[in-house]
Formats: structure tokens, C-alpha cells, sequence
């Protein structure tokens, strides 16, 4: 949750802007049960963890992997963006994008380790590999019919 709210605090009631800290949810009836905030003013700059969301297709024969799911960023408490899109159309295979490749909303600082991969392309598994090892090394491995190091001498 990045979305600032404005909210009537009593006994003064009076306006404040505030920005979801932290939210407890009942796990079985998830309902929420608590909520931190954290009180802000119009023009203020805080630090947040705003989601990163791929868009398009990777070139064929990858796989792609998400290194960091969300980017840590510093914005103007009224315009935190809910999501960072990140577009992989074309990306080939042992191709990555860095944080600092990303382009942020304006008036937005990445907070991040710009050298960090947001995004990267692996080589798809064959079809060797997706079967795994045969039978007797998996049976060596577990401990089953591999034979066993006798250190009589």
C-alpha cells in the first residue's frame, strides 16, 4: 500500500495526510486489524518500496527471472506511483535490465543500488534437463543401492 489518504484525526478534527505504514490482516478472516501510518504534508518526500511489473514478451528460448520485485524509490508523498513498469519485449537470453536502466515517474529518485538487476533472461531449460537425472544417480544420491567406501586395509 503506497496510496496517502486523507483522514479527519480527532479530538481536533482536523485534516491529515497519511501514508500505510504497515497493515495486519487477520489470516482466516482477513479482515484488517491494524494499521500504522505514517503522517505527512503536501511537498514532503518519503522513501517507499513501489512494485516492479513486466510488460511484454522476452525473445524465444528464455526464461526470465525477477531479481528484485520491488525498487525502493523517493517521491513526493502525494505522487508515490502504485507500480514501476518494466518493459522486456524483445529481451534476449543473458540480457538483464539494472535498476538504474529503469525510467522512473517524474519528480521520482531511485533509492536502490542503481548496479542491481531488476530483470534477467536465462536460457529455457531442454527437455534433459526438465527430466532430471536418471534413476541410478538419484538412487546414489539418496544414500539407496549406491555402493558403500570400505576403508578395510
Amino acid at each position: 500500500m503506497t496510496n496517502v489518504t486523507e483522514m479527519r484525526l480527532l479530538p481536533r478534527d482536523r485534516q491529515q495526510l497519511a501514508l500505510p505504514k504497515a497493515v495486519q490482516k487477520n489470516p482466516v478472516r482477513r479482515t484488517i486489524e491494524h494499521i500504522d501510518l505514517l503522517l505527512v504534508r503536501r511537498g514532503e518526500k518519503v522513501t517507499v518500496e513501489v512494485p516492479v511489473v513486466t510488460v511484454g514478451e522476452i525473445a524465444p528460448g528464455g526464461l526470465l527471472e525477477h531479481t528484485l520485485n520491488s525498487l525502493s524509490i523517493e517521491a513526493e508523498a502525494t505522487h508515490i506511483p502504485g507500480a514501476i513498469e518494466v518493459s522486456v519485449d524483445g529481451l534476449e537470453v543473458g540480457r538483464q535490465i539494472l535498476a538504474k536502466d529503469i525510467t522512473l515517474p517524474k519528480g521520482a529518485v531511485l533509492v536502490t543500488d542503481p548496479e542491481h538487476a531488476v530483470v534477467h533472461v536465462l536460457p529455457s531449460p531442454t527437455a534433459e534437463q526438465m527430466a532430471g537425472p536418471s534413476g541410478e544417480t538419484e538412487a546414489a544420491e539418496i544414500g539407496g543401492d549406491a555402493p558403500e567406501s570400505s576403508d578395510e586395509a
